[in-house]
Protein backbone atom coordinates (compact mmCIF):
# COMPACT_ATOMS: atom_id res chain seq x y z
CA UNK A 1 0.00 0.00 0.00
CA UNK A 2 2.95 2.15 0.95
CA UNK A 3 4.63 1.86 -2.42
CA UNK A 4 0.93 2.72 -4.69
CA UNK A 5 1.08 5.97 -2.23
CA UNK A 6 4.36 7.17 -3.20
CA UNK A 7 3.73 5.71 -6.78
CA UNK A 8 0.74 7.93 -7.56
CA UNK A 9 2.19 10.89 -5.38
CA UNK A 10 4.96 11.22 -8.01
CA UNK A 11 2.22 10.32 -11.14
CA UNK A 12 0.74 13.36 -8.89
CA UNK A 13 3.51 15.77 -9.26
CA UNK A 14 4.39 15.02 -12.79
CA UNK A 15 0.88 15.26 -14.39
CA UNK A 16 -2.08 16.53 -11.23
CA UNK A 17 -2.83 19.38 -13.47
CA UNK A 18 -3.73 17.29 -15.98
CA UNK A 19 -6.67 15.84 -13.91
CA UNK A 20 -10.42 18.15 -13.39
CA UNK A 21 -10.65 19.82 -10.67
CA UNK A 22 -12.46 17.30 -8.82
CA UNK A 23 -10.08 14.79 -9.55
CA UNK A 24 -6.89 17.05 -8.53
CA UNK A 25 -8.89 18.13 -5.12
CA UNK A 26 -9.71 14.52 -3.81
CA UNK A 27 -5.97 13.17 -4.96
CA UNK A 28 -5.10 15.77 -2.96
CA UNK A 29 -7.19 15.42 -0.13
CA UNK A 30 -6.52 11.76 -0.43
CA UNK A 31 -2.29 11.73 -0.75
CA UNK A 32 -1.48 14.66 0.16
CA UNK A 33 -3.58 15.78 3.15
CA UNK A 34 -4.47 12.43 4.48
CA UNK A 35 -8.08 12.80 4.35
CA UNK A 36 -10.52 9.73 4.91
CA UNK A 37 -13.35 9.40 1.82
CA UNK A 38 -16.01 10.10 4.46
CA UNK A 39 -13.75 13.56 4.81
CA UNK A 40 -13.12 14.53 1.62
CA UNK A 41 -16.93 13.20 0.40
CA UNK A 42 -18.00 16.35 2.95
CA UNK A 43 -15.25 18.62 1.51
CA UNK A 44 -16.40 18.25 -1.89
CA UNK A 45 -20.54 17.72 -1.07
CA UNK A 46 -20.20 13.95 -2.30
CA UNK A 47 -21.15 10.50 -1.44
CA UNK A 48 -18.00 8.44 -0.03
CA UNK A 49 -18.76 6.15 -2.99
CA UNK A 50 -18.51 9.23 -5.66
CA UNK A 51 -15.02 9.92 -3.62
CA UNK A 52 -13.84 6.73 -4.60
CA UNK A 53 -15.29 6.67 -7.55
CA UNK A 54 -13.26 9.87 -8.33
CA UNK A 55 -9.97 8.69 -6.49
CA UNK A 56 -10.01 5.37 -8.61
CA UNK A 57 -10.93 7.51 -12.33
CA UNK A 58 -8.16 9.98 -11.07
CA UNK A 59 -5.59 7.04 -10.47
CA UNK A 60 -6.01 5.35 -13.75
CA UNK A 61 -5.64 8.68 -15.36
CA UNK A 62 -2.49 9.41 -14.48
CA UNK A 63 -1.46 5.96 -15.02
CA UNK A 64 -2.54 6.49 -18.55
CA UNK A 65 -0.64 9.61 -18.67
CA UNK A 66 2.58 7.75 -17.64
CA UNK A 67 2.07 5.34 -19.91
CA UNK A 68 1.67 7.86 -22.66
CA UNK A 69 3.98 10.60 -22.08
CA UNK A 70 6.64 8.32 -19.90
CA UNK A 71 7.93 11.39 -17.99
CA UNK A 72 8.45 9.96 -14.81
CA UNK A 73 10.14 6.83 -16.59
CA UNK A 74 12.47 9.62 -18.44
CA UNK A 75 13.06 11.53 -15.35
CA UNK A 76 14.23 8.51 -13.35
CA UNK A 77 16.16 7.59 -15.87
CA UNK A 78 17.56 10.98 -16.43
CA UNK A 79 18.96 11.14 -12.66
CA UNK A 80 20.57 7.32 -12.86
CA UNK A 81 22.46 8.78 -15.99
CA UNK A 82 23.30 12.45 -13.34
CA UNK A 83 24.41 10.35 -10.47
CA UNK A 84 27.06 8.44 -12.70
CA UNK A 85 27.95 11.49 -14.28
CA UNK A 86 28.36 12.61 -10.67
CA UNK A 87 30.64 9.27 -10.12
CA UNK A 88 32.67 10.12 -12.67
CA UNK A 89 33.42 13.66 -12.18
CA UNK A 90 34.08 12.18 -8.46
CA UNK A 91 36.89 9.97 -10.03
CA UNK A 92 38.26 12.48 -12.17
CA UNK A 93 38.66 15.03 -9.04
CA UNK A 94 40.72 12.06 -7.24
CA UNK A 95 42.70 11.60 -10.55
CA UNK A 96 43.27 15.54 -10.78
CA UNK A 97 44.16 15.93 -7.59
CA UNK A 98 46.68 12.97 -7.33
CA UNK A 99 48.47 14.44 -10.82
CA UNK A 100 48.33 18.15 -8.91
CA UNK A 101 46.31 18.97 -12.02
CA UNK A 102 44.47 22.23 -10.69
CA UNK A 103 43.01 23.58 -13.91
CA UNK A 104 41.13 20.09 -14.02
CA UNK A 105 40.25 19.86 -10.67
CA UNK A 106 38.39 23.85 -11.28
CA UNK A 107 37.03 22.15 -14.67
CA UNK A 108 35.92 19.03 -12.55
CA UNK A 109 34.05 21.75 -9.92
CA UNK A 110 32.60 24.03 -12.92
CA UNK A 111 31.03 21.04 -14.31
CA UNK A 112 29.76 19.84 -11.26
CA UNK A 113 28.65 23.07 -10.24
CA UNK A 114 26.88 23.34 -13.59
CA UNK A 115 25.31 19.72 -13.39
CA UNK A 116 23.97 21.14 -10.01
CA UNK A 117 22.30 23.97 -10.97
CA UNK A 118 20.77 21.97 -14.21
CA UNK A 119 19.15 19.28 -11.41
CA UNK A 120 18.09 22.43 -9.25
CA UNK A 121 16.07 23.67 -12.17
CA UNK A 122 14.34 20.97 -13.29
CA UNK A 123 13.42 19.99 -9.70
CA UNK A 124 11.61 23.37 -9.83
CA UNK A 125 9.67 22.56 -12.81
CA UNK A 126 8.46 19.10 -11.28
CA UNK A 127 7.23 20.66 -8.03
Amino acid sequence: MFERIVEVGILFDFYGKLLSERQFTAIELYYVHDLSLAEIGEELGISRQSVYDTLKRAEENLYEYEKTLGLVRKFKYNREEIDKLFKLMDDMEIEARNIDNLIMQKKVKDLKETITKIIDNNQEVVN
